[in-house]
């Protein structure tokens, strides 16, 4: 017992004395989704100012693929030792695990969660072609045009695909989904006008809105988005329709509490900053910094909520 109660103390001071010198190297974050996209954005925000806070390089990887689970399975398996973090999506940790008949890494107990970064507004944005000004208008055009109109996704089982099944099943329409790769190749080709709608974060869009090359008609959020407050929400319209996305950072399981501390205290820090929540803000996404444990409660909740309504959508990834 003796023994034990020493190792013990010795490791807690071990791990002490290693977050006190962390990080003496550079750090990478995954970014499971390519460049452009939502993710992207907020993770190369966070990114630099987390350089700026610890004098050592933030590389931004981003591992796109399999709707985020390629990268975020490259960071569960990384080595536990805070020098590789992944900036995770509701996507990521609490929907896939139901898309997936087969993964390749646990949403929960493969991760350390240190905090929640977003709440990022999910917009409806249609191309300036498509003839609707709000969702009513779309629904009207859907249920007289079934099959033929279009929504982009950032991929099979993507949280775009997922608002999108969640609309065709509250509103009884019949659209098309086109999968890409990620976000940023979907608002590409909706600029360009191969499709026609797609359900996105609000960063990725918001420069495009602003200048008239895309049409935003509705968020999904509960309530409207701040950065858009003359757009309705789809629940407006379409009462029981709600979907609210968020964004958090977290390590390998097994990182070193006083590291997960470390870097929490930093995002918080961080995140309070007035030129990052000015940013934020300005893009559609509310600062939204956590606790470790408050986090993990919140993608356990967000599981079990997503669970039953992909069941009900019938969506697969596979």
């Amino acid at each position: 017992m003796l023994r034990l109660a020493l190792f013990s103390i010795y490791f807690a001071c071990a791990c002490t004395v290693h977050a006190q010198n962390y990080p003496a190297k550079p750090i990478r974050m995954v970014v499971p989704w390519p460049p452009g996209g939502t993710t992207d954005i907020l993770g190369r925000v966070l990114g630099q100012k987390l350089s700026e806070s610890f004098g050592q390089p933030v590389v931004i990887d981003n591992r796109g693929g399999a709707a985020g689970n390629i990268g975020s399975e490259a960071a569960a398996k990384s080595p536990p030792d805070g020098y590789t973090l992944l900036l995770g999506t509701m996507s990521t940790h609490a929907m896939n695990q139901f898309l997936y008949s087969k993964m390749t890494y646990d949403p929960v107990n493969d991760v350390a969660p240190i905090s929640l970064v977003a709440n990022v507004a999910t917009v409806l944005v249609v191309h300036p072609s498509l003839p609707v000004s709000n969702i009513k208008d779309l629904v009207v055009l859907a249920k007289a045009n079934p099959g033929k109109l279009n929504f982009a996704s950032g991929g099979v089982g993507s949280f775009n695909q997922l608002c999108a099944e969640l609309l065709k099943l509250t509103a009884k329409i019949d659209i098309v989904h086109v999968p890409y790769k990620g976000g940023g190749p979907a608002v590409t080709d909706l600029l360009g006008g191969q499709v026609e709608m797609l359900f996105t974060g609000a960063p990725v869009t918001m420069p495009h809105i602003k200048a008239g090359k895309l049409k935003v008609i509705a968020v999904t959020d509960s309530k409207r988005a701040a950065a858009l407050p003359e757009v309705p929400t789809i629940g407006e319209a379409l009462p029981g329709y709600e979907f609210n996305n968020w964004y958090g950072v977290m390590a390998p399981a097994g990182t070193a509490r006083p590291i997960v501390d470390k870097l929490n205290a930093e995002t918080a820090r961080i995140l309070a900053l007035p030129d990052v929540r000015e940013k934020f803000t300005s893009l559609g996404a509310d600062p939204t910094p956590s606790t470790p444990d408050k986090f993990g409660s919140v993608m356990k909740s967000d599981a079990d909520k997503w669970g039953k309504i992909i069941k009900l959508t019938g969506a697969r990834a596979d």
